[in-house]
């Protein structure tokens, strides 16, 4: 007895500690941008330990056992022995979902159900108890349309046997029967949606999380090949005009600067995810990208104002598409149309490169093709009949933007 003393004791004096560590817990979890630990904290869900204090229902039983008023008392020992034997192993396995589901439960319940009949019928009076007992473990194990069904079987047993020994003094067995069965099959269901709540929550936090990851890398690869592309163009055309034209060098050494400054501009830019690709800025890019490798960028479009949405995508597509006939097509000419109709706006990007491999594919032309896809539009690529490639992109037509983003 001391010892159970001690140890309530010693769980009230810790509570405020471990009350304090759940929500600096919560704390942390929520500055990580985790879903709330919702039923995992001091109190915590139902679980088996929270249906066995219900056993005390049967000390009456226990009661006339010790005082000697019940006849053939060895046998109302040994099936209270099987009835806590068996109403212990039932709660423990209702909380698991496989052991709640496994025929060996079923057959529990049964055999509980009989040892409550037979301990009920033989002694009456405090041992009817046990029919809200056995109401409790159905309620833990049957869930949906048949707990109905077997609530009401094992209520009507109540009601029949308790009637023989009691006659309507047995009414609220009947009930407490009927309602111990329904409420722990509510809470335990409602116990079950919470938890599956939360981990769907998680699971979606982690999904947010994964594409925004996703976006990113394709922004920051889009961003990156394109500036480095400029640069290492540059870079080998002031290289090569420096021995006879300084001053022709030192201008695309500038030039190289201000790519770079401006790199690092659209990089933090993409980082605190503020960044749109405007359709006007890409093209004047492609321009300037293109006739530094020797490539004559000829622009045209026609058409309506576009969408900033529908803008930004094209203008990912008008930056990969110039990156790729940079480093890889040795073309000499790239065409770059824009055609807004009523309902579809298409851009097409060609060059009069080699062809086949002059954009191989990878993850910039697939990551654009995924977002295209994503916002009800299409992305194909491919070489041209006679040579060259071709890249080109359809996307629905959204509400009118306001002002024009400019032309070629």
């Amino acid at each position: 007895m001391r010892d159970a003393c001690g140890s309530k004791d010693d769980w009230k004096a810790d509570w405020p500690a471990r009350k304090a560590a759940w929500r600096a817990a919560e704390k942390a979890r929520k500055a990580r941008g985790e879903a709330p630990d919702y039923g995992r904290g001091p109190m915590g869900p139902p679980n088996a330990f929270t249906l066995l204090p219900w056993l005390l229902l049967g000390m009456g039983a226990v009661s006339n056992l010790v005082h000697g008023q019940t006849s053939n008392p060895w046998i109302g020992a040994v099936g209270l022995l099987a009835f806590n034997s068996l109403y212990v192993t039932i709660t423990f396995r209702a909380f698991d979902q496989h052991a709640r589901q496994a025929p060996a439960t079923r057959w529990c319940l049964v055999a509980l159900g009989a040892v409550t009949c037979a301990l009920a019928g033989a002694y009456g009076d405090s041992w009817l108890l046990f029919f809200p007992l056995l109401g409790l473990a159905a309620g833990a194990v049957i869930r949906g349309r048949r707990l109905g069904q077997v609530m009401f079987g094992i209520s009507a047993l109540a009601g029949m046997i308790g009637g023989l020994r009691e006659g309507w003094g047995a009414i609220g067995i009947v009930y407490g029967t009927f309602l111990s069965g329904m409420v722990t099959a509510a809470i335990l269901a409602l116990s079950e949606t919470v938890r599956e709540l939360r981990d769907t929550r998680q699971e979606l936090a982690r999904a947010a999380v994964d594409q925004e990851r996703l976006r990113f890398s394709r922004d920051l690869h889009d961003l990156l090949g394109h500036t480095l592309s400029v640069i290492v163009v540059k870079s080998e055309a002031a290289r090569r005009i420096a021995p006879r034209d300084m001053e022709a060098a030192i201008g695309q050494v500038r030039d190289i600067e201000t790519v770079g400054r401006q790199a690092l501009t659209e990089i933090r830019e993409a980082v605190t995810g503020y960044r749109e690709a405007s359709l006007a800025a890409e093209l004047d890019r492609a321009r300037g990208a293109l006739s530094a490798a020797g490539i004559e960028p000829r622009v045209r479009r026609s058409g309506p104002p576009l969408a900033p949405q529908t803008a930004a995508l094209l203008g990912w597509v008008v930056r990969e598409a110039a990156t790729n006939a940079v480093r890889h097509s040795g073309a000499a000419a790239c065409d770059i149309e824009v055609q807004g109709g009523p309902e579809r706006v298409r851009l097409v990007i060609t060059d009069d490169g080699r062809g086949v491999g002059s954009t191989p594919p990878g993850s910039g032309l697939t990551g654009l093709g995924e977002r295209l896809a994503a916002a009800g539009g299409t992305l194909t690529s491919g070489p041209v009949p006679g040579g060259g490639f071709r890249v080109t992109a359809e996307l629905p037509v959204e509400a009118a933007a306001e002002g024009d983003e400019g032309t070629g």
